[in-house]
């Protein structure tokens, strides 16, 4: 009775071992069912790497479960240079529908998919930057197979992938065609909205460049173009859209252009916060560095190593911490007053390049943020930026627009001066002879400007007419002329078809402004105007002659006068 006993518990135990293996080996297979839409293949993988990697799928079938095969875990990362990483795996398709596999990143070497036909021979499937991407099994950025159609049994699958200089921690998904399509279509979307804004700010960025000559905008179209040169290169977008068949440049462009776009952002964050003006040594420092990292991406062009691979990571790096100290020195000492929108449009790009820096170092494994965080970063960064140059470019712009309006503007109202005002005076006279139509022009008098400068002194007396130039130009229209004439006289010309209730109703308008207070002038004072209009053409007096009879009639009004305007001819 108790043998049988210990016989039962004996069979109990070994059915359940054969239950939980049974268990154990279903889960190995993948189930593709109808309510699935994408599977990971971490922790649904095995892998191995060939150290000579020249096995080949009949010899890596042959040798079966004797190959240390391991669990490829969520994160894995994998140095596989010269060698060869097979990563095994088994689906079942319920669904009977097609079903794809997809490496979610570019500028893998080479990627074979390998599988058994229902007649037992070998489909071969191939991908990666040894192969023109119009020769994929399906076109892309990212390497994609078509898995077995069979359906209704399990398919072995074996993965090869050769990778050079990086190490391999690319997430492997199955996915069915709806949910294949939606992610490429939402990529392509973002993407084409990021270059396209690039390409925007470069043709503007270049175009303020020739037209105002500024150094600073030059420099950024050059730093936004390589930046998306490299971003075209790193996404893989240059492999599949502008250079399919160049395989070799592809294998060069990859490295080369994100390495000469840091030596880029590195001059432009030079040229926007100029270092000489601060300590020569420094600026000497920002100049070794840019050499330096452009030497380091020719070292690793012609040479193709890890090592110097891992160089131009630690440059770039380098780079980034330097542009931060920039900004930082001229936000403590400088005097710019846009230098903090400046720095905050640095600040994307400077947070977002660490995850594709770090990735490249080989210190975290590849995720959303390594692959399209510059991308993100620099997407925000270029609108504040070009933004910030704007501001930056009108304020020093601004003195050389006063120093070249003297030729024709009076220099402390900014109103026109004399000789502009005969010009102007002389074309209307033309005009309305033809035209058989009348104009206007009154001369405006500050009559208590003497008092003023007696009283408060001659600065004050300065701010008066700075105060009735601003009133005089409120007083005009966009057709219309205000000038300065005298020390404290001014002039009105109304160019376009003038009646005499317009020119006294302008008149009043302008004695009206000058009794209103002013910020500008000591508590109670007003400036009180005198005026003397006409219409013109009267009788055959021309420009000069026309001003000299209008500025004599404002000046010989009493300063006591109680009609201050004067008409002179209506």
């Amino acid at each position: 009775m108790r043998s049988s006993k210990i016989i039962w518990s004996f069979a109990a135990g070994v059915a359940l071992w054969l239950l939980s293996l049974g268990t154990a080996l279903a889960q190995d297979v993948i189930a593709l069912s109808p309510q699935t839409h994408d599977v990971s293949l971490e922790g649904r993988s095995r892998y191995w790497i060939d150290p000579g990697g020249v096995r080949t799928p009949d010899q890596m079938e042959a040798a079966g479960d004797s190959l240390p095969w391991a669990v490829r875990q969520p994160g894995a990362t994998h140095r596989i240079d010269g060698k060869a990483l097979w990563i095994r795996f088994e689906a079942l398709n319920t669904a009977e529908k097609p079903w794809f596999l997809s490496l979610k990143s570019s500028g893998i070497d080479r990627v074979q998919l390998f599988y058994r036909s229902p007649e037992g021979r070998w489909v071969e499937q191939e991908a990666g930057d040894t192969k023109a991407v119009s020769d994929w099994p399906m076109r892309g950025r990212f390497p994609t197979f078509e898995l077995s159609p069979v359906a209704g049994k399990p398919v072995p699958y074996w993965l090869r992938i050769e990778h050079e200089r990086v190490d391999f921690a690319t997430p492997i998904v199955i996915q069915d065609r709806s949910t294949l399509v939606a992610s490429r279509e939402l990529e392509q979307f973002l993407l084409g909205a990021y270059f396209g804004l690039a390409g925007l700010i470069v043709v503007v960025a270049a175009a303020n460049a020739v037209a105002f000559r500024d150094r600073n905008f030059g420099v950024y179209a050059v730093y936004v173009a390589l930046l998306a040169a490299g971003q075209v290169a790193y996404l893989g977008i240059g492999a599949q859209h502008l250079w399919d068949h160049w395989l070799k440049w592809n294998e060069v462009a990859t490295f080369l252009l994100p390495g000469v776009s840091s030596a880029a952002a590195l001059w432009f964050a030079r040229t926007v916060t100029e270092p000489a003006r601060f300590s020569k040594a420094l600026d000497l420092l920002v100049w070794s560095l840019i050499a330096a990292l452009l030497s380091a991406v020719a070292l690793d062009t012609f040479i193709v190593s890890r090592g110097s691979f891992a160089l131009v990571m630690v440059l770039t790096l380098l780079a980034l911490v330097v542009v931060f100290g920039l900004i930082i020195l001229v936000w403590t000492q400088g005097d710019d007053p846009h230098i903090r929108l400046i720095a905050l449009g640095f600040l994307p790009v400077l947070v977002m390049a660490v995850f594709p820096i770090a990735k490249g170092m080989n210190l975290i494994p590849i995720s959303p943020l390594t692959r399209y965080g510059l991308s993100i970063g620099a997407a925000l960064e270029m609108p504040i930026l070009f933004y910030a140059l704007s501001l930056r470019g009108a304020r020093r712009r601004e003195a050389q627009v006063r120093a070249a309006a003297l030729a024709h503007t009076d220099a402390l109202t900014g109103l026109a001066h004399a000789r502009t005002l005969l010009q102007r005076l002389d074309s209307a006279l033309v005009r309305c002879r033809s035209l058989k139509h009348a104009c206007a022009l009154m001369t405006v008098k500050i009559s208590n400007f003497e008092s003023i400068a007696s009283e408060f002194g001659r600065e004050t007396a300065d701010k008066a007419l700075v105060v009735a130039a601003s009133l005089l130009r409120r007083a005009i229209t966009d057709i219309d002329l205000a000038a300065r004439i005298g020390e404290h006289e001014f002039a009105l010309l109304l160019e376009g078809p003038t009646s005499t209730e317009n020119a006294i109703s302008r008149a009043q308008q302008v004695i009206a402004s000058g009794l209103r207070s002013s910020d500008a002038l000591p508590p109670g004072t007003t400036l009180k105007f005198h005026v003397a209009v006409a219409l013109l053409p009267d009788k055959d007096l021309d420009s000069p002659g026309t001003v000299k009879w209008l500025l004599d009639s404002v000046n010989a009004m009493r300063p006591d006068a109680r009609k201050l305007i004067r008409p002179l001819n209506f």
